[in-house]
């Protein structure tokens, strides 16, 4: 059985998906022919069948793939911060981190003060409960801190090896 790292099987898996798509619009274009009444019907290089066949070997293969991906996500792990962690753990705390940075940069670009509008005699203001510039810092730490874990984890999918057989999609 042929090997692939986790990163090649991060593009196979979008190469099986697109390849997927790309069969089931085939199977739309032959699946009906238009003839003229009485005319005969054109023999097409391949059928409905053909096509269905085609998808359901390369579905086979996602999910295969999908599987050996996840289990490898569950089994191997990084240390980050001083922790062990599974990988499907890391990709969560990344994307959070990520979320965490997006949000403390919304609050990095707030002002301290800010008038809002009048009413009257009454003059209306939205003041800050924080320190923006303390959230721009925390911004720059969580995007930080996401980059290094998403280098980790890249690192890692790079050494994991997978029983797979590529070689018909790469």
């Amino acid at each position: 059985m042929n090997k692939i790292t986790q990163a090649e099987a991060v593009k196979l898996k979008s190469v099986l998906a697109k390849r997927i798509h790309e069969l089931e619009e085939e199977m739309d274009r032959v699946a009906f022919v238009q003839v003229e009444a009485g005319k005969k019907m054109p023999t097409q290089k391949r059928t409905v069948q053909d096509v269905e066949k085609d998808i359901e070997a390369v579905r086979t293969d996602y999910r295969l793939l999908d599987t050996l991906m996840y289990r490898a996500n569950i089994d191997y792990t990084i240390m980050f911060e001083n922790k062990e962690l599974p990988i499907v753990e890391a990709i969560e705390l990344a994307t959070q981190l990520r979320a965490k940075a997006r949000k403390y940069k919304e609050f990095a670009a707030a002002e301290q003060e800010e008038y809002l509008y009048s009413y009257e005699s009454i003059q209306l203001m939205k003041i800050a409960t924080f320190d923006p510039e303390e959230y721009r810092v925390k911004s720059m730490e969580c995007e930080r801190q996401a980059n290094r874990l998403s280098n980790l984890i890249n690192s890692k999918n790079y050494q994991i090896e997978l029983d797979f057989e590529a070689d018909k999609y790469f």
